[in-house]
């Protein structure tokens, strides 16, 4: 009863607010990723779509990654290109925050999200959290202690979870999911643990179609491919293969009463972000806590088993590593 209430008194605090106004601002957190260029153009072009007219992002705070050299080049280019659409660049979070009704966190570098969004919450803005959430399970449950700690709403996801097929799919137009084969590019990122940095786009389109519930997973390496079985409490099986070599492609195949079924690929980035604006005037997150938090126990359990050369690792067993991890970070933050 008390959860309800929560989310009943948060949509209504936000919605009022929003709605209250002609346009509602976004602010983005990191120039060091084309996911914030991409977010902008489609917000500030020429787009008729009546929608994403409501909003517009009018600051952006450019750091970003220190270290991933991939990331931290592009922030140069990423703020003029910004700046062509009238985005006021900002020296500090802060003084984004006092621009903003709404934040996008798009640093590339999971690893200093909680930082980060701890300034968000503290602020109490709403804030969609590029993937991924954070860099590890720890991280990732620690930014959502501490978003529930300070009543702001939060989701992350990657748009692989809204491509269309997918979400017909998820929605059961093609009957039960029996099992599933899921596949993306898996960009080795030294600074990150296996699949968090970019495999992460497979494992999300996975738990897009199986949903919650796995309960033990083993993973086979090796220099061009990782394949990562999980079976799920009601005895279903889906995979993931982080492709090393070969081309960067995203899909995969579900298995139904009707028959195999190919799931979406990539299909660019109006379909994520029609849910974060909507999330924005809401503030119901359209994932769950417990489905992005299971995404990052799943990529957690699959390390595991890989340092133990395949050994079946459960997901319990996991969880509780990341949950030790994340107790240490949450005690920084009180």
């Amino acid at each position: 009863m008390k959860n309800i209430l929560f989310i009943l008194l948060t949509f209504l605090s936000v919605s009022f607010r929003l709605y209250a106004q002609d346009v509602i601002k976004i602010g983005i957190i990191g120039l060091d990723t084309s996911h914030s260029t991409a977010f902008t153009e489609l917000l500030n072009g020429d787009s008729d779509d009546k929608f994403v007219k409501e909003f517009e992002v009018v600051a952006a705070y450019p750091y970003g990654s220190k270290t991933i050299q991939s990331s931290y080049e592009r922030i140069p280019g990423y703020i003029e290109e910004v700046k062509k659409h009238g985005v006021e660049i900002t020296s500090s979070i802060a003084e984004l925050l006092d621009k903003v009704d709404c934040v996008m966190l798009e640093t590339n570098d999971g690893r200093i999200h909680l930082e980060q969004a701890m300034e968000v919450f503290k602020s109490g803005k709403i804030s969609y959290i590029d993937k991924p959430i954070g860099a590890t399970l720890g991280q990732a449950i620690a930014i959502y202690e501490m978003a529930e700690k300070y009543n702001v709403p939060i989701f992350s996801s990657s748009a692989l979870r809204y491509s269309p097929q997918n979400q017909k799919l998820r929605n059961g137009e093609f009957g039960k999911i029996l099992g599933t084969d899921c596949y993306s590019p898996h960009k080795v990122e030294p600074t990150h643990p296996d699949f968090g940095f970019y495999g992460i786009h497979g494992v999300e389109t996975l738990y897009t179609l199986m949903g919650t519930g796995c309960e033990s997973v083993n993973r086979m390496s090796s220099q061009d491919a990782d394949v990562v079985v999980g079976r799920w409490k009601d005895g279903r099986i889906g995979t993931f293969r982080g492709i090393k070599e070969g081309p960067a492609i995203y899909g995969g195949t579900a298995y139904t009463p009707k028959g195999a079924i190919a799931a979406g690929g990539y299909e660019g980035y109006k379909v994520l972000l029609d849910q974060i604006l909507t999330f924005f005037k809401t503030g119901v997150a359209p994932i769950s806590k417990e489905e992005t938090i299971e995404i990052f126990t799943f990529m957690k359990a699959s390390n595991m088993s890989k340092e133990q050369n395949g050994k079946i690792v459960t997901m319990e067993e996991a969880y509780r590593k990341g949950l030790k991890d994340a107790q240490k970070l949450i005690k920084t933050y009180k």
